[in-house]
């Protein structure tokens, strides 16, 4: 069992846990469930740096990354940076992350906020709307055709962004469908966790214009992100590279400000 398999063994645990312990009708009445959701996807096409950066305290690949920070202080620093949209991380058991720290992100900023966490269930999709969420994301390698539909839908329904994530041909063939509205490549090998950029390269010519096309992983520089510009991605999903440091906010203002120079 590889660890993205265990992951999902335990989000199933989860989830049918959480449906017992809070109503969808409780859910459904949170003061945010009915804010106007910001698009992520109408984001990245008019910027011109395209970062989603990430709030992310630690990995089942390396352990701990920043446990010090404040999420608030992280968004807001990201804010001022001008990134995209923020990526708030709400796995507990392998990434440290919590639906607070989504509610605490959504508070501090008007950033496109996307719910970074494996989903399953339309009940996760009700949560991160209740939690202040614009964008959900879907692993492909976690989920059949017909889950993909019926997620990315129901996600459509309550006017969420829909960011679905492949790591190779086979993921992007079985996902390709109009409910979604950006498609991301994972740039790390699942099995082996080894990071290459030849991966989002080589499915870029496969990836329909209609999707806004998003990489992700092992980008921690502006050469990475100028070069898969070339290939007609806008969005680039910077996870512990802004994480690592002391101020992951000031971190962000810096690689920014040498992206647009």
């Amino acid at each position: 069992m590889n660890i993205l398999d265990k992951i999902v063994a335990d989000k199933y645990k989860e989830v049918e846990l959480k449906k017992s312990l809070i109503p969808v009708k409780q859910l459904e009445s949170s003061v945010l469930f009915d804010k106007q959701t910001h698009s992520l996807a109408t984001a990245l096409q008019n910027s011109d740096t395209g970062v989603i950066a990430e709030h992310k305290r630690r990995s089942p690949s390396k352990s701990v990354i920043n446990q010090k920070v404040s999420v608030q202080d992280v968004a807001e620093g990201y804010e001022t940076a001008g990134v995209s949209g923020m990526s708030v991380l709400t796995d507990g058991k392998y990434f440290g992350g919590s639906l607070d720290d989504l509610l605490l992100a959504r508070s501090a900023v008007n950033l496109p906020l996307l719910r970074k966490e494996f989903i399953i269930d339309e009940y996760q999709l009700l949560e991160a709307k209740a939690h202040g969420a614009d964008v959900i994301l879907l692993i492909a390698a976690v989920l059949e055709r017909e889950q993909i539909k019926q997620l990315s839908e129901f996600a459509k329904s309550l006017s969420l962004d829909v960011l679905l994530e492949v790591h190779n041909e086979e993921e992007l063939q079985k996902s390709i469908m109009p409910s979604l509205d950006m498609l991301g490549v994972n740039n790390r090998n699942l099995k082996t966790f080894t990071v290459s950029t030849d991966v989002s390269k080589t499915l870029s010519t496969q990836i329909p214009d209609d999707f806004v096309k998003v990489s992700e992983s092992g980008i921690s520089n502006i050469e990475a992100i100028k070069d898969l510009q070339q290939y007609g991605y806008q969005g680039f999903l910077i996870g512990e590279n802004f994480m690592k440091t002391e101020n992951p906010g000031a971190s962000a203002v810096e690689f920014i400000k040498n992206l647009q120079s």
